[in-house]
């Protein structure tokens, strides 16, 4: 699985010129989910977004999670997170996983994370046309992939 993580002072997802979901500070988290993610792959995502610190402390320092700050998470698929560019200048999409194993793993990360912070995670609509919008606050943006755990 990959993810990027954007810290945000708001963001929302919007479908059909309906806004979908929103948030205030927090995170917005594009998610591509590959063949051989698992369940396991989700469990060691989910601990990292909750414990990374990169919230600012009393004294201007990212020390803080954001459990600490009671933020809020807006997930997003993106299975073009898996693209391939490596042959000519059309992206190969072969590595994102299928829809029946991808949707699942959406799920189960959004439901997760939710569980871990005691609170709901908007969310897109996977597979949907989606405009997302975000202020990003720093910039703070973190890359993360369960296949190389940096």
């Amino acid at each position: 699985m990959r993810i990027v993580i954007q810290r945000v002072s708001s963001a929302s997802v919007t479908i059909d010129n309906s806004v979908h979901g929103s948030i205030g500070p927090g995170y917005l988290i594009l998610l591509g989910v590959c063949e051989d993610d698992t369940s396991t792959d989700v469990e060691w995502l989910v601990k990292k977004v909750v414990n990374l610190r990169v919230f600012d402390d009393e004294n201007g320092v990212m020390n803080r999670s954001i459990m600490d700050v009671g933020g809020e998470v807006l997930v997003v698929s993106q299975f073009t997170l898996y693209a391939s560019y490596k042959k000519g200048n059309r992206p190969s999409w072969l590595r994102a996983a299928r829809h029946e194993i991808s949707i699942p793993l959406y799920e189960e990360f959004c439901r997760r994370l939710s569980d871990e912070m005691g609170k709901k995670v908007a969310t897109g609509e996977f597979g949907a046309n989606m405009k997302v919008s975000l202020v990003n606050d720093g910039p703070v943006t973190i890359c993360m992939d369960t296949k190389n755990k940096e």
